[in-house]
């Protein structure tokens, strides 16, 4: 088991208090995800892969906006969450254990829209590990259909690569919660320790630690290409209403 499982692993018990409200964050993500799937021509019947579905936040939104979703992940903490909200929520997604390196060992059908939200290429730590992961993906992508993924906007970060991300504070009906990342850099390369604190009738503080590659937007750009998509787009919050860049490859 690498870092990256061992890290969703752990962490998906608790995924959802990064969140102030998880079923809000569901909601209105599957909606900006559906007005770009709109704008590149695609209706409700489109098949939907989410590869790196993590708990769910966008598979089971869009389930909810009716769309036949499959959701994968490399971690069975994440997906067994997943389910679980998924069940909750009244709606039917195929879940699979699977490592976007290698979708085609999962899957054999290809999917009209592939998804990888909330920074998970990054995980990739050298450009050809990404290539790998990317190809894979093109792999799964019918002809005409699109991936999309967000990032975090690393073009910024590594101007000054800060030690920390802003600390988010939530009410609770107990206290209240506080969730921030450390990150410790080595070149491109940075160690990102993620703290959870509920100060609530007790002080309960938890902490996660996973390994990310700053990957910059023309070398994303160039790799798509490379593997076989025509088109690669990028759309900003300003645009979208997302909290990290959105990258959208036509195959």
């Amino acid at each position: 088991m690498n870092i990256t499982q061992n890290f969703y692993d752990d962490l998906a018990p608790q995924y959802d208090k990064l969140f102030e409200d998880w079923n809000t964050v569901m909601h209105e993500q599957a909606d900006i995800l559906e007005r770009i799937f709109t704008e590149y021509g695609f209706s409700h019947e489109a098949r939907v892969l989410d590869c790196a579905c993590g708990i769910g936040t966008q598979a089971v939104g869009l389930a909810k906006h009716h769309y036949p979703v499959t959701a994968s992940d490399i971690s069975a903490g994440a997906l067994s969450e997943a389910k679980e909200r998924a069940m909750e929520n009244g709606v039917k997604i195929r879940f699979e254990q699977a490592d976007f390196c290698s979708l085609q060992n999962t899957f054999e059908e290809q999917f009209e829209i592939v998804i990888a939200m909330d920074n998970a290429l990054p995980h990739m730590l050298s450009t050809e590990s990404l290539s790998m992961a990317v190809r894979s993906i093109c792999s799964s992508v019918c002809p005409g259909g699109i991936f999309v993924a967000s990032i975090r906007d690393y073009d910024r970060l590594l101007e000054e690569k800060p030690p920390y991300s802003p600390p988010y504070i939530h009410s609770t009906d107990k206290g209240q919660r506080v969730s921030f990342q450390t990150w410790e850099w080595d070149d491109n390369i940075y160690q990102l320790t993620q703290y959870i604190i509920e100060d609530e009738d007790t002080l309960h503080t938890s902490k996660f630690q996973c390994k990310y590659r700053a990957t910059r937007r023309d070398e994303l750009t160039s790799i798509l290409l490379s593997v076989g998509f025509s088109e690669v787009a990028w759309k900003f919050m300003n645009e979208t209403g997302f909290y990290q860049p959105i990258v959208v490859a036509k195959k």
